[in-house]
């Protein structure tokens, strides 16, 4: 089987000998870092320290029903590997055929061949070739064999639970945005584009900007503290994610903007959460709604407002901890 050429997000294909480490890497959460930070020290002088990733999720491929959604698009997460050490970072295409791929030949013809490895940098989850089949351990003994020095990490554990991209989706399913920026080491990020709403904010008194063309995970239903970034600006913002239980609404995510009249139709705005305020209700009125709002922004000034002044704001999006993550 001859497989397809890599997919070089950053590097050029060469004759560089490198030490790899290979995953999906959505979100480059803190065992995704603790994993880059012993490929940069297995990296001894003539290694270049390279991830290798996938066009796709393999479960999109192989079992599409349990595709996760992704906590990072393609470009954030591709920043955030190199600002974790990631010298090169080259995606594999992902079809049946790969998938297929017995463990040997995944490290003959892609570690060794296609990339020109010499180490090999996993977790001790780590899993590869058709079905599964290939773990640490094997990949130790095909090393061996091929001359691929490997290095194992161990999990990396958080309140005696293993960091990982599914705890964080649990956490933002839940709404537990403050436990998934301490898995991520960041707050966790929705960069979409200013669309028109129904005006109903406006009409309320709090005008709110309307976020489409989302494709990462949304934080489950609720009202969130968050900062609100576009264009070099950055402001506290109280945000709505839900069903507009009051006016028997589609879903949406809304921002209104503390401390702001600018004018974002069309202008990409990004979110980060801090801490989730409430649960969505049903309101009997607009009046009732629109006091529990002011209370809403009130707390989420209360959250961010203090933190305002004490770190710089970074460019959006994916930029590393853009403020503590803890009051």
């Amino acid at each position: 089987m001859t497989l397809g050429p890599l997919k070089w997000l950053a590097g050029t294909a060469d004759d560089t000998a490198r030490a790899v480490t290979v995953g999906v890497f959505d979100g480059v959460h803190l065992g995704h870092r603790a994993l880059l930070q012993r490929l940069r020290e297995a990296s001894v002088v003539g290694l270049t320290p390279t991830v290798l990733t996938f066009d796709r999720h393999p479960l999109s491929v192989v079992a599409p029903e349990r595709t996760p959604e992704r906590l990072t698009t393609d470009d954030c997460r591709l920043e955030l590997l190199r600002q974790a050490g990631a010298a090169a970072v080259a995606a594999l295409p992902f079809d049946r055929e790969v998938a297929a791929l017995a463990p040997e030949a995944f490290v003959r013809d892609v570690l060794l061949g296609q990339l020109r490895a010499r180490v090999a940098v996993v977790s001790s989850a780590f899993r590869f070739g058709a079905g599964g089949r290939g773990d640490s351990a094997a990949l130790q003994r095909i090393g061996r064999e091929l001359g691929l020095e490997v290095y194992e990490v161990p999990p990396l554990m958080l309140d005696g639970r293993r960091v990982s991209s599914t705890r964080i989706r649990q956490a933002l399913k839940a709404g537990d945005v403050e436990l998934a920026a301490r898995l991520l080491g960041r707050h966790h990020e929705l960069e979409g584009v200013v669309e028109h709403g129904e005006g109903r904010g406006r009409k309320l008194g709090f005008p709110t900007a309307n976020l489409g063309g989302l494709d990462v995970l949304a934080p489950g239903e609720g009202i969130y503290a968050a900062w609100a970034r576009w264009n070099g600006e950055r402001r506290a913002a109280a945000v709505f994610i839900g069903r507009r239980l009051t006016f028997e609404g589609a879903s949406t995510v809304e921002a209104h903007l503390l401390d702001t009249d600018a004018e974002l139709y069309d202008v990409r705005l990004t979110l980060g959460f801090v801490r989730r305020l409430r649960d969505d209700r049903r309101f009997a009125e607009a009046r009732e709604l629109s006091a529990q709002i002011a209370r809403d922004v009130q707390a989420a000034r209360a959250t961010l407002v203090p933190l305002l002044s004490a770190t710089p704001a970074p460019a959006p999006c994916c930029h590393g901890p853009a403020e503590p993550l803890t009051r």
